[in-house]
């Protein structure tokens, strides 16, 4: 995201979560970086406001269960946290950015410099997915579509029409792993095919500012870890963050990955 914004002539300001944001983040050419911690939301908009900023993208992950840690929220953000009817993502996010609205910094789509690695329709591996596969995926997604509506997950994994795991709070590298080790748990007792299906869908009516599905290399080698040999996932609405290098792991993985 950096680079994509620098490349395209932005200066950039990074606010990085202490909790979350990776060190390497100082080294990327951005004009000023400042680490703040999750639950420090005022210090957010006031380094926003001093630095001049007007437009915000969010990038990288924070993960859900950080609702429930250790962190003390400010007085805004405990505010805000205490005004939700839910704690799901759409909700505490859409909060957020309300609240920098009223504050002047617009809360921009976060794939607004990443259209290049958004999924394009179609099979994208040299495999396409067998016809098991394709009934997992139909099945998988109706699953999934079903889940979204409530905000508890975007992945599911699938067994011969069977649903293994849903994701909840853990994510989905935890989820399909331990799809994995369910079924390393029957070995020898289930008739089911041990191939499993990884689905992955954005929400009915996603919010593309934020909690945009996201696959990298790290999930393709998870689910070759898990037995996992198909991977579905949303055209134009998933981001392959590592561009071609997820397609390659897959290549090399024999997993087929399809978008639709």
């Amino acid at each position: 995201m950096l680079n994509a914004a620098r490349a395209q002539g932005f200066d950039v300001v990074v606010a990085a979560i202490k909790e979350e944001a990776f060190p390497e983040i100082e080294n990327k050419g951005a004009s000023a970086v400042h680490w703040l911690s999750l639950g420090e939301l005022s210090k957010l908009i006031d380094t926003f406001k001093a630095e001049g900023v007007t437009r915000a993208v969010m990038a990288g992950q924070v993960k859900h269960k950080q609702i429930f840690s250790s962190i003390k929220p400010d007085w805004r953000l405990a505010k805000l946290l205490l005004s939700l009817g839910t704690r799901n993502t759409d909700s505490l996010l859409g909060a957020v950015a309300k609240v920098l609205a009223d504050e002047g910094i617009m809360l921009e789509n976060s794939t607004a410099f990443l259209e290049p690695l958004l999924a394009k329709t179609g099979v994208l591996t040299k495999r396409a997915p067998t016809e098991q596969e394709r009934k997992n995926i139909e099945y998988g997604r109706a699953v999934a579509r079903h889940l979204a509506q409530y905000d508890v997950g975007q992945t599911v994994v699938i067994a011969e029409n069977a649903c293994l795991a849903v994701e909840a709070m853990e994510g989905t590298d935890a989820t399909i792993a331990r799809a994995g080790e369910i079924m390393r748990s029957m070995e020898g007792d289930s008739t089911l095919s041990r191939a499993l299906t990884v689905v992955k869908i954005a929400k009915p009516n996603q919010d593309m500012r934020f909690d945009v599905p996201v696959v990298g290399v790290k999930t393709i080698e998870v689910m070759r870890q898990a037995g996992a040999s198909c991977l579905a996932v949303d055209a134009g609405r998933c981001l392959l963050l590592d561009g071609q290098e997820v397609i390659k792991a897959a290549d090399d993985a024999d997993i087929s990955v399809w978008a639709g």
